[in-house]
């Protein structure tokens, strides 16, 4: 009897559960949950902001039910690495269509070392119009080192050391994720490593990470293995999570050393060092003329110190040498397009050897003229498809798109700021077959979920955040390319922020549900 009704009460139990009314039900999709497993069909219910259910919900309801027959379902895609924060800050930008057509739903701003110290002013600023997706911000080495230094060639004393930790330390309780660094670029590039390791672990004490645009991508100064190097020692040393960021092999002297880069990578991991990358899908990088082409020394001091230094015949001519060997580095002039450069928008989308052709003059001079005239912004195709590759296939290897956030038809930007996550799904596994489909997922979601801390995105599970999207495997395609780059991509069927519709059809709804998150909250 006493069986006979808890079976009773069991069944009760199970059809009020089942016959449960929802918020949303998506039915029927395939889902990838985020983790890597192999997808699997289940009907997926939210509640508020929250995934409540996951499995058959044959006889639930919900206010809005969606058919994902032949679809699948998955985490929204997190971008590690983005360059949108200033955007997102203006009102005609802050809905995010390029981002959420990419299924994109979270970004990480404030990368190589840059944006503003105080984030506090940057989170009012973010908070001042509706988000179309969430963004959670770094706090940038550069940003802090220009504080205390300003642009100056030396190491801070131990005062200014502390003023630093002080800086990057109200970064972290205004709820930063983690420190960037970018020792490429000036300032970052006068600094030591010992100054990465002692603000890395005031970044620790908060479970946060250190990710680098490291030192050398190339060979610059000490290489791009003993580069990555310097990202293990100070993920070792700091004691907290490592990456290198946007992971490449720049220029033709160096393709090929991406095994011995992983070689590294992984003896790192295999010794307790937690170490990671995200990488772009595209075979071209893209910066500032100057941060491409200019000496480091020369930059000391900022755009004026350098324009005067151009002014100088004898300094002109020692930094003319040693662009002519950056300029080769980069595999020459016909692999420079610029990208944005206001004094003169018609340069802009032309590689710098047809530039130098037009005015009659060497590709080094024309570089040299646009950097008086207030500096481009550059694509530089350096990458062999090869070492894309390699580092694509390693499973601690995330996704990221370093693009910006622009105004449709402003400027050449780089397609990477339009495509880079449908496009690796399209190129890679789909075309190419180097992943699976739950590999690349994985790569977009549960990777970087857990690696930034991210405890309750990045997954389809019971209690998780309902940042969602539902794509089309068939119809995802980037459209963007390096000439025509302002196109946005397809396949992306229903994209959910925070629970909320966001995205139909590859149209924007009118619905902006992002938030600025704090590290440790939802």
């Amino acid at each position: 009897m006493n069986v006979l009704r808890v079976t009773v009460l069991g069944l009760v139990s199970l059809l009020a559960v089942r016959a449960e009314h929802f918020d949303v039900l998506i039915r029927g999709g395939g889902v990838l949950d985020g983790t890597g497993a192999p997808w699997f069909y289940a009907d997926v219910a939210l509640k508020g902001d929250r995934i409540v259910a996951v499995g058959k919900l044959a006889d639930a309801t919900a206010g809005q039910v969606i058919d994902a027959s032949g679809l699948y379902v998955a985490p929204g895609f997190i971008d590690g690495h983005s360059h949108a924060g200033p955007s997102l800050a203006k009102k005609n930008l802050a809905t995010a269509e390029p981002l959420l057509t990419q299924g994109i739903t979270t970004v990480f701003v404030n990368h190589d070392g840059g944006g503003p110290s105080d984030l506090v002013a940057q989170r009012r600023a973010l908070q001042a119009n509706p988000l179309g997706v969430n963004v959670a911000q770094l706090i940038g080495h550069n940003s802090v080192r220009t504080d205390v230094l300003n642009l100056e060639d030396r190491a801070p004393s131990e005062v200014e050391l502390a003023r630093m930790a002080a800086l990057v330390r109200r970064g972290m309780e205004a709820g930063a994720f983690g420190l960037s660094a970018g020792p490429f670029y000036t300032p970052g590039n006068f600094s030591k490593t010992d100054e990465h390791i002692a603000l890395a672990r005031v970044a620790a004490e908060f479970d946060g990470f250190y990710t680098s645009h490291i030192r050398d991508e190339s060979d610059y100064t000490i290489g791009v293995v003993a580069a990555v190097d310097e990202v293990i020692r100070v993920a070792r040393d700091a004691r907290l999570p490592g990456i290198v960021t946007h992971i490449k092999t720049l220029g033709p002297r160096v393709w090929g050393l991406s095994a011995e880069i992983i070689r590294h990578i992984n003896a790192a991991r295999a010794e307790g060092v937690e170490l990671f990358a995200d990488q772009y899908p595209y075979e071209a990088s893209s910066t500032g003329l100057a941060a491409a082409l200019v000496p480091a020394w020369a930059q000391e001091g900022g755009a004026g110190a350098l324009k005067a230094r151009l002014a100088n015949p004898e300094t002109l001519g020692r930094i003319r040498t040693e662009m002519i060997e950056n300029l080769a580095r980069r595999a020459g002039a016909e692999n420079i397009q610029i990208r944005t450069f206001k004094p003169d928008p018609s340069l802009e989308g032309l590689r710098l050897d047809e530039i130098a052709r037009r005015k009659l003059i060497a590709p080094v001079d024309a570089a040299i003229a646009i950097i008086r005239a207030g500096g481009a912004s550059i694509v530089s195709f350096n990458m062999d498809e090869r070492d894309l590759r390699a580092f694509m296939i390693q499973p601690w290897t995330m996704t990221c798109s370093d693009g910006e956030l622009v105004a449709l038809g402003e400027g050449v930007p780089h397609p990477r700021s339009y495509g880079p996550y449908p496009r690796k799904i399209r190129r890679y596994v789909v075309e190419e077959k180097i992943l699976t489909l739950e590999q690349a997922v994985h790569s977009m979601t549960g990777l970087p979920a857990t690696v930034f801390r991210l405890r309750e995105r990045g997954a389809i599970r019971v209690g998780a955040i309902a940042d969602l999207v539902i794509f089309d495997l068939s119809a995802v395609r980037d459209r963007a390319t390096y000439t025509q780059p302002h196109q946005l991509s397809e396949g992306m069927k229903q994209v959910f922020v925070n629970g909320r519709l966001s995205l139909v059809d590859g149209r924007l709804t009118d619905v902006h549900a992002g938030r600025v998150l704090r590290r440790g909250e939802p």
